[in-house]
């Protein structure tokens, strides 16, 4: 299908263009072509085709500077000629194959087969039936008008599978549709800097069109291809297309080709776009995978698709390999994302109870089977006669239709559907609390989370910079000083310095509601800075104009090792300055001049510096304030510098100011922290700044509370501790750090992604750690993906990281984390409530059915009845027991960490008890509840009886027992308040109520295919009141201590070894080429192959000496287990086996000295 949508889209495009290309001076199939050059090459064909760069620009009709006019009419007609920027998605599943996919579940086909057989016998009349010799029970309340309704019950069972099956591909089809909805949400939010009429605009980038001008900077993910125009130091990360991982240096004469899908490492720069869509790079690709490839290839890339690139590294790996091992390999190439600890959880239990029911129904078909044929044949000593042959089939169909209907109560197929509809559900509210979840289990993780490391700035901060303090001219201001205070000569250098010195896409622009602060645009550092220019009644703009972008001579761009940034101009006598700025206790390194009152420098030694960190540094960043230094340097005309030399070229500079840059803490964080460490949650500050300034934010925010026993480190240190002589990272060497550590300052992204690593791999406590973490850089990735949930910034973070991140912060703030705790926990809370109910209902109806069945020969609930309470228990339950909202106290518990069982012993409890209740009552109905209510009894009926009151009684007293424990369930903690907040929670009150009116109609007006006879009103009044009993049982319930309950058994917890999934524990195979996996497989085979010959070989020569058979046979146990053996070959079947084979060396060298252990599968 993907495929046919592109190639329409490609063949309308060549259409098109053969007409009007000759609008603009090249075609997309020109453009196309030299695209797909790298390098040199490019350069060349650029020089003959066209000239240069801005040649094309003028062929495309644009302008390098001031970008496209923008005019709508111009806009629509680039889209049509070439394209526009989105690559057509695969067509989504229809509603008719989810039905199709939903009628493939087994118990659904099993009873489609018996339903269909039924059907078919009742409308097959043998001349037989009349025979009276058949079977007694034949006889009895059969008249004509009955027999001819036989077929009723199979239709019925058909229409409720049918049931079943729409709600199922329902639930599936609005997942779908939800899912596509937040991929375009997260598509939509995806903006894009270009320029247009001379205006710099953010653009959603299905916007961009072929000859824009993009402004690209570092962290951007590039979302069409192009031609670099002008910038400087622009590195690019193009592993997503090339799979090298080394970063290619961009530059206008050597390397212009900027391709979409490809990461800005450093630098910043201009480029013209020149392919868009299906036409650029990654949509090539694409469209050749036909949108994306298969569609498990997307379930398993989910929202988390590597630009294009993930599943360009794994298709050819699939096709490849074929068969099984494409699996293997497809885990090792995918993001390691385990299944989510819930489902693992789930799944298990569902298994559990499955493999129970199917039990149960295999003994109730074989009981009712034996005691009708003994009954029958035996007792009454009937022959088998011939024309009898279809009324005894349809007696084993009907004991088949019972077993198969134990068997579709007793699976529990609600609960996937639980956790789709609890998910989804959260998942769309959490977008109004600022989580935008790209992956549907993160949000439940959330809950288990134990551990956040956040960022500082922005996250923590307002992320609104604002110069506070600032030491100019020997004199350390504590407020903005007065620009008459300063001397010219160095106002002149602070204004050039920084207005030259930081990207001019930085900027301060008017506010835009009278009485609102400045809106900073840009970078915020620079914002504050260029800030404090404004403050000295200053005009950085006249500065930048005089000496435009295109002039600067040379930019060392700010990246994470460098710490700084300098620019170098050219004077107007061919000299050379540069400017630097950059973090104080970096730069103040390099000066050895400072500027004094008058403007003229100064020497500034060691001792100087030493005396300055001391008196103006320290207190600055202890008042939480971010330090840093603005210096500058000369240089002579000739010899012109080796700029590549940066050691040389940073180095001997003057210092001109430091100021201190204030980043206010947010004002709802400190309440966010505390409501995280009241939840059990460790709050950790992973930042870049200066330790005081981190320390000095930590205490605002609460994160560490003086007195109290915790670490702050810097990078450097953190780094000693944890690496032994050989530096070597020892995992023992966290342990002993972690637990205590709160802050980690001036720390480099590779130290974050350790200390998340180092805290997730630690056994330090019995439970394993669920680390959160948020980030925003481009270098934040490797931690994000490491984390068990990665946070990005939705407006500060960069591509790279919403790319590598789990939900992203649509307001970049700490206290929407806090909601994504609440939502998890829920999540899971609303799992257990929908358990608690579903496991009460199964075990009641299975153990009716069982025993009903045993005894009186037909099972009291029948099979439509059945599949109307799975109905209610499965599907609405799971509706209004997984949309309950969150409340604050939830967050008054700790978490429950990964191998707390999901069943906990108050919820056993619950399923017990409420059972007891249950089955007592449905057993006296049906034992002596003709006598209670004077109605004759419904116990052996014929076949094809009509309904009886009896009965009907005891399936309606059923059902509204379920109802009334459908509100008991709403609490799993042994509340006693069941009503608490069920008013806010409307969709559960619709469905009890919906559940309640459709039962009226179904006892009153369902005849013989749901086999009821219509109540009176006193039977009903019963009914109910045996229903509301429920409500005070759960309370008497609620009164016996659990504590006392020793002997109830958690179900469903995961065991440590099941919880580290077997992709990591197989993390060092995947390290192992695929055919070395295969060697290992054949030495295997081999071991597996030698102990079976070795075990003949002994059983022979037993019998040959005659030894003692037992002898042999002990040992042949002890090789029985090949799977274990293998991966402890144990020495005495060594020594056995070199002694059963004539020549000890044909053992092969691999068995012989094989460490256990190793490349066992």
């Amino acid at each position: 299908m993907g495929d046919m949508t592109n190639s329409d889209f490609y063949s309308k495009n060549q259409r098109n263009e053969s007409i009007r290309g000759g609008e603009f001076g090249c075609t997309m199939e020109e453009l196309r072509s030299l695209m797909e050059l790298r390098g040199t090459e490019a350069v060349v064909k650029v020089k003959e085709t066209y000239g240069d760069t801005e040649a094309i620009c003028r062929r495309l009709k644009t302008s390098p500077v001031e970008g496209l006019p923008g005019t709508a009419a111009d806009l629509e007609k680039r889209k049509q000629i070439f394209g526009q920027n989105f690559i057509p998605p695969k067509k989504p599943k229809t509603f008719l194959q989810l039905v199709w996919e939903a009628l493939q579940d087994v118990t659904l086909i099993i009873l489609e087969i018996a339903a269909i057989i039924s059907l078919g016998l009742s409308f097959y009349h043998p001349p037989g039936e009349s025979n009276e010799g058949c079977a007694a029970a034949q006889a009895g309340a059969e008249d004509e008008g009955e027999a001819e309704a036989g077929w009723i019950e199979g239709a019925a069972i058909l229409l409720s599978v049918i049931c079943v099956v729409l709600v199922t591909a329902f639930n599936d089809w609005s997942k779908e549709k939800q899912f596509r909805g937040l991929q375009s949400r997260i598509e939509q939010e995806q903006k894009f800097t270009v320029i247009r009429a001379n205006q710099v605009v953010q653009i959603p980038v299905a916007e961009i069109v072929v000859g824009d001008i993009a402004q690209i900077k570092y962290g951007d993910l590039l979302p069409a291809d192009g031609l670099f125009i002008q910038g400087n130091d622009l590195k690019i990360d193009e592993s997503s297309l090339t799979g090298e991982s080394d970063q290619v240096r961009k530059s206008v004469d050597k390397d212009p080709m900027l391709l979409s899908g490809t990461h800005v490492m450093e630098g910043s720069g201009r480029m013209v776009v020149t392919a868009v869509g299906v036409n650029s790079q990654t949509g090539i690709i694409f469209t050749l995978l036909g949108a994306g490839g298969e569609e498990e290839e997307k379930k398993d890339k989910k929202a988390k698709q590597q630009d294009g690139a993930a599943a360009v590294e794994m298709q050819p790996l699939k096709s490849a390999e074929g068969g099984g091992d494409a699996d293997d390999r497809k885990k090792a190439s995918t993001h390691k994302k385990e299944k989510s600890v819930l489902q693992g959880k789930l799944t298990k239990l569902a298994v559990q109870i499955g493999k129970a029911g199917l039990v149960m129904s295999a003994i109730t078909v074989i009981i009712l089977v034996l005691y009708f044929t003994v009954d029958t044949f035996v007792v009454k000593k009937k022959p088998w006669l011939p024309e009898c042959t279809p009324v005894y089939v349809q007696y084993f169909v009907k004991f088949f239709i019972i077993g198969v209907t134990v068997l579709v109560v007793a699976v529990p197929e609600g609960l996937p559907l639980a956790v789709t509809i609890s998910l989804a559900y959260s998942v769309k509210k959490m977008m109004k609390d600022n989580n935008l979840v790209r992956h549907l289990d993160a949000c439940e993780t959330m809950g288990n989370a134990t551990a956040i490391c956040s960022d500082k700035t922005g996250t923590l901060t307002t992320n609104r910079m604002t110069v506070v303090q600032a030491y100019v001219g020997d004199v350390h201001y504590k407020e903005i000083p007065d620009p008459s205070s300063i001397d010219t000569k160095a106002m002149d250098l602070l204004v050039n310095a920084i207005a030259i010195n930081s990207a001019y896409t930085s900027k301060i622009l008017p506010p835009e509601k009278e009485g609102a602060l400045p809106w900073q645009v840009g970078n915020k550092t620079e914002c504050g800075l260029l800030g404090f220019v404004l403050d000295l009644k200053q005009d950085y703009e006249a500065v930048r104009t005089q000496m435009p972008e295109e002039k600067l001579y040379k930019v060392y761009t700010f990246n994470s090792v460098r710490k700084s940034m300098s620019t170098v101009v050219k004077l107007p006598d061919g000299s050379f300055r540069m400017y630097s700025k950059g973090a104080s206790e970096i730069v103040l390194k390099k000066c050895c001049k400072i500027l004094n009152g008058a403007g003229e420098p100064r020497g500034f030694r060691p001792r100087d510096r030493d005396e300055m960190v001391k008196k103006v540094i320290e207190p600055m960043a202890c008042d939480g304030l971010r330090t840093i230094c603005v210096a500058y340097r000369d240089f002579p005309s000739s010899p012109e510098p080796d700029w590549d030399n940066e050691n040389d070229i940073l180095n001997d500079l003057t210092c001109i100011c430091v100021v201190g840059i204030e980043d206010p803490v947010r004002p709802e964080v400190p309440e966010a922290i505390r409501k995280c460490q009241r939840a059990g949650i460790t709050v950790r500050m992973v930042t870049g700044d200066n330790i005081n300034t981190a320390r000095a934010i930590a205490i605002k925010c609460g994160i560490i509370h003086p007195g109290e026993d915790f670490l702050c480190l810097e990078g450097k240190e953190f780094n000693r501790r944890i690496r032994n002589e050989k530096g070597e990272i020892e995992q023992e060497r966290i342990d002993k750090i972690w637990p205590k550590l709160r802050v980690l300052a001036r720390s480099s992204p590779t130290d974050k992604h350790t200390l998340v690593k180092g805290i997730i791999d630690s056994t330090h406590t019995e439970q394993r750690q669920v680390v959160a973490v948020t980030g925003d850089g481009t270098n934040d990735g490797p931690a994000l993906k490491k984390a068990d949930v990665g946070f990005a910034m939705g407006i500060a973070g960069t591509d790279v990281a919403k790319e590598a991140s789990d939900i992203i912060l649509t307001d970049d703030n700490f206290s929407s984390i806090v909601k994504a705790v609440m939502w998890g926990r829920n999540v899971y809370d609303s799992i257990s409530k929908f358990l608690q109910f579903q496991l009460t209902v199964n075990v009641v109806a299975v153990i009716v059915a069982f025993t009903g069945a045993c005894i009186t020969q037909d099972s009291p609930l029948k099979a439509v009845q059945m599949l109307w309470v799975n109905l209610i228990m499965d599907t609405f339950a799971s509706l209004a027991l997984a949309t309950e909202p969150p409340t604050e106290t939830l967050l008054l518990r700790k978490p429950y960490g990964r191998n707390k069982p999901l069943i906990s012993r108050t919820m056993m409890k619950n399923i017990l008890g409420h059972a007891v209740y249950q089955l007592t009552l449905i057993f006296t109905l049906l034992f002596v509840g003709e006598k209670m209510f004077q109605i004759d009894s419904g116990r052996n009926a014929p076949l094809h009886s009509p309904p009886s009151e009896h009965y009907t009684i005891i399936f309606n007293t059923f059902v509204m027992m379920q109802l009334f424990n459908e509100i008991n369930a709403r609490k799993i903690h042994g509340e006693r308040n069941v009503f608490e907040g069920i008013f806010r929670n409307p969709i559960f009150c619709t469905i009890v109520l919906g559940t309640f009116a459709i039962q009226i109609v179904i006892v009153q007006f369902g005849g013989k295919p749901f086999s009821c006879s219509p109540l009176q009103l006193d039977q009903w009044m019963w009914c109910i009141f045996i229903g509301l009993g429920e409500l005070v049982w759960g309370q008497v319930i609620a009164t016996i201590p659990t504590s006392r309950l020793k002997f109830l058994k958690e179900a469903g917890r995961l065991t440590r070894k099941e919880e580290i999934p077997e992709e990591e524990l197989n993390e060092d195979m995947e390290e192992i080429d695929h055919a070395e996996r295969e060697l290992r497989r054949g030495q295997i085979l081999w071991f597996r192959g030698l102990n079976r010959i070795q075990t003949q070989i002994e059983v022979v020569n037993t019998f040959k000496s005659g030894a003692s058979f037992q002898g042999a046979l002990r040992r042949q146990s002890s090789v029985t287990s090949q799977s274990q053996d293998v991966a402890s070959l144990s020495s005495p079947s060594r020594v056995s086996l070199s002694n059963a084979l004539p020549s000890p060396t044909s053992l092969p060298p691999a068995a012989a000295g094989h460490p256990s252990g190793e490349g066992i599968p």
